[in-house]
């Protein structure tokens, strides 16, 4: 099994980005249709095999009809003080 690239930090940011999706009623296939992506790039993201930059998630948040604005700010509310890179 391959390691994930996720810190506690990326983990919350995934966390918020699965939970935004299942809302959204979109499956993985759906979100990578709209973006033109293969499902697997959406897996591994998912997954922690992949991490994302700031453009990535704003692709994806609006992708899945979300406010990216919105989404990122429940991810800092969930982020401790102090983090790491």
């Amino acid at each position: 099994m391959s390691k994930s690239v996720f810190t506690n930090a990326q983990k919350i940011l995934v966390e918020e980005l699965v939970a935004a999706r299942s809302r959204s009623g979109m499956r993985q296939e759906d979100v990578a249709g709209v973006i033109g992506k293969d499902q697997s790039l959406i897996s591994n993201i998912e997954r922690g095999q992949r991490g994302i930059d700031v453009i990535e998630f704003i692709v994806l948040v609006r992708a899945i009809k979300a406010d990216p604005l919105e989404l990122f700010e429940g991810v800092l509310k969930r982020l401790p003080n102090e983090i790491s890179i």
